[in-house]
């Protein structure tokens, strides 16, 4: 098929023009109401639990999910859905473990949960390590995927996307901070799902509004296989790795656990990711009908000619459905995707630099307020642009890796330390640092070591690492060192403060 892809579109910009003046109003707003450190960060906690629960979806759903979830649909059939479905059940994970002890405990940071009752500096100096790796990946990733995508889909170069997108995102954190990423995201997560099913009904139209009928058609464009998993991910170890890394890496994400700070109380945080859930839910089975209504109505070959990953199987399903105009909506709606994703990431990084590191280890607790919220904003320039410098650096590279990367730390540094300093007595700062230190360091040894960065980026015959996502290693290990570091090393200080940290746990400050 001919496509407009990559050339200069007006409806794009059009549309581009009208989210970016609608999100920098909100941010105007947002500047006016954020004058505290607090409401930098957590938007003074006063999110609704359906506000957040469509903030959470938005600084989920990132450009990975629209656009690789359809590709990866599109070209291996069912098997696609195994990322879909891997990031859908961490959800259940976030709400049953880790919601209520987050927001009752913390403040600004999940480094707040594991200080509560174990030694501040250790514990935050550990936990800003590993949340900035993952941070880091996360935003490189993005960075990079902006560029590439948006090079593709606006027409404009590498280099003016990732500045684009660096630039405005700053803005947004900058003067509106968490008031106003949060409403960036709220906007995004409504544009993004409202796209979506309009895509998928004008999709499902073309098949008499039957799934059964488009699912059908694919078996036969493309044999009976396309509707049976076992395609993309072969070996039962590989599959559960990636799932540990999937299921229990969102209950570790820094920018994620950052937004349950942002609502009043325990019960507001539960409600927040229920809502969360079944938007994340069913935007997920929307992209299922993306995927193979671009794989009949486009082609895989068409696709790949296009992006040989086949992350345009979305924007090049919107051109044949409803031309430019179309393509030009679900291009903007992408940009937006990026856009809102990365000031997520920037923030949460942010808050681990001034609060974990500055306000906490450097002065020791004792920082005015304008010193925190000047070192915030000062965290936040030095973030974006760190990320606009290594999204300009890594252009051309595959950063799929860095994805997975991104979760696979989560899983084995984060939610290993998160889990046992709020279910187990005896759990120690020493446990914690070396559980957190143990799943940074081996989760990135191993990935350097496996098929997807020896074989796959490096073009080696083979790698010393089987498995392509380290999880299956990484996250029992943080767990075990965690465990055997803490029964070697007791610390009676931690264990007499346990009452009072599991009282506050589940009833709250009150």
């Amino acid at each position: 098929m001919t496509t407009s892809l990559g050339q200069p579109s007006g409806t794009a910009v059009a549309f581009f023009v009208v989210f970016i003046g609608l999100t920098l109003a909100i941010t105007g707003w947002a500047a006016r109401k954020t004058k505290s450190t607090s409401e930098f960060f957590t938007a003074g906690g006063n999110v609704t639990g359906a506000q957040n629960g469509f903030a959470l979806a938005g600084d989920f759903m990132s450009a990975a999910s629209f656009l690789g979830i359809a590709g990866l649909v599109a070209q291996s059939g069912f098997d696609g859905l195994i990322y879909s479905v891997g990031w859908l059940v961490g959800w259940p994970v976030v709400t049953f473990l880790v919601a209520e002890p987050l927001r009752n405990l913390g403040k600004y940071t999940f480094a707040d949960v594991l200080a509560a009752r174990l030694r501040q500096r250790p514990i935050r100096i550990a936990a800003a390590f590993s949340g900035l790796t993952v941070v880091g990946f996360y935003l490189i990733a993005q960075m990079v995927g902006a560029g590439s995508l948006v090079q593709l889909l606006f027409g404009l170069s590498y280099e003016t996307a990732v500045l684009a997108v660096g630039g405005v995102m700053l803005v947004y954190v900058l003067f509106g901070g968490m008031i106003a990423t949060t409403w960036v995201q709220i906007v995004k997560a409504v544009l993004l799902l409202g796209g979506a099913i309009l895509l998928a009904a004008m999709t499902l139209s073309k098949f008499g509004w039957s799934p059964l009928r488009l699912f059908d058609a694919a078996a036969t464009k493309y044999g009976p296989a396309v509707l049976a998993p076992g395609k993309l991910v072969t070996r039962p170890l590989e599959a559960i790795s990636l799932g540990i890394a999937l299921i229990f890496g969102t209950a570790g994400l820094p920018h994620i656990l950052m937004r349950f700070y942002t609502v009043r109380d325990a019960k507001t945080a539960r409600a927040s990711v229920f809502y969360a859930t079944g938007i994340i839910g069913l935007f997920y089975l929307v992209t299922f009908v993306l995927g193979f209504g671009a794989a009949v109505l486009v082609g895989r070959d068409s696709i790949a000619s296009v992006e040989k990953g086949g992350n345009m199987a979305a924007p090049l399903l919107a051109e044949v459905l409803g031309g430019r105009p179309m393509l030009g909506f679900v291009s903007a709606v992408a940009f937006a995707t990026i856009l809102a994703v990365v000031a997520g990431l920037t923030l949460s990084g942010a808050a681990a630099l001034s609060h974990d590191l500055w306000v906490s280890v450097v002065k020791r607790g004792k920082a005015s307020e304008d010193e925190q919220l000047l070192v915030a904003k000062s965290a936040t320039v030095a973030l974006a642009v760190s990320a606009i410098g290594l999204g300009i650096a890594f252009k051309g590279q595959n950063v799929a890796f860095m994805v997975g990367l991104a979760f696979a730390i989560a899983a084995s540094a984060n939610f290993p330390a998160l889990l046992m300093s709020v279910t187990w007595r005896r759990f120690t700062t020493r446990g914690a640092v070396a559980s957190m230190v143990t799943g940074t360091v081996v989760s990135l040894g191993l990935i350097v070591m496996s098929p997807t960065v020896q074989v796959d980026l490096l073009h080696h015959a083979s790698a010393l690492f089987p498995l392509k996502n380290p999880a299956l290693i990484s996250v029992p290990l943080s767990f075990v060192v965690g465990i055997v570091v803490s029964l070697l090393a007791p610390e009676p200080e931690s264990e007499s403060a346990w009452a009072g940290v599991r009282a506050r746990m589940y009833l709250g400050d009150g």
